[in-house]
């Protein structure tokens, strides 16, 4: 089970926690939180396993890289917060994960 500083960062954005309070829900620091997000350092494992935890309390579905075609990511479970109204399938791809497939001088 992995994270990656992509994943905690659309996470918090699927369910509209700000890092404040994923520190709270996982009782890490919000200093640890921000480094980890900013790709300043990566937390200890029992950290990282805090934050996924509280994510996943939270409704957050996490995606590894072979799960979806272009590499990990996070999709939220329709019944995680009844207040969103989300399709499950729902996943957000990260950029660096994208794969630009287009002859150069195609565009867009």
């Amino acid at each position: 089970m992995s994270l990656t500083a992509g994943q905690c960062r659309a996470a918090r954005g699927l369910i509209g926690w700000p890092q404040s309070q994923l520190s709270e829900a996982s009782k890490v620091s919000p200093a640890t939180i921000a480094n980890f997000e900013s790709g300043k350092r990566v937390p200890i494992a029992n950290n990282l396993a805090a934050i996924r935890t509280a994510l996943t309390a939270a409704g957050v579905t996490f995606l590894d890289a072979g799960d979806v075609a272009s590499g990990p990511g996070v999709s939220l479970r329709a019944s995680g917060i009844e207040a969103v109204d989300v399709d499950e399938t729902q996943v957000i791809q990260f950029r660096e994960n994208l794969v630009n497939d287009a002859p150069p001088g195609a565009g867009g």
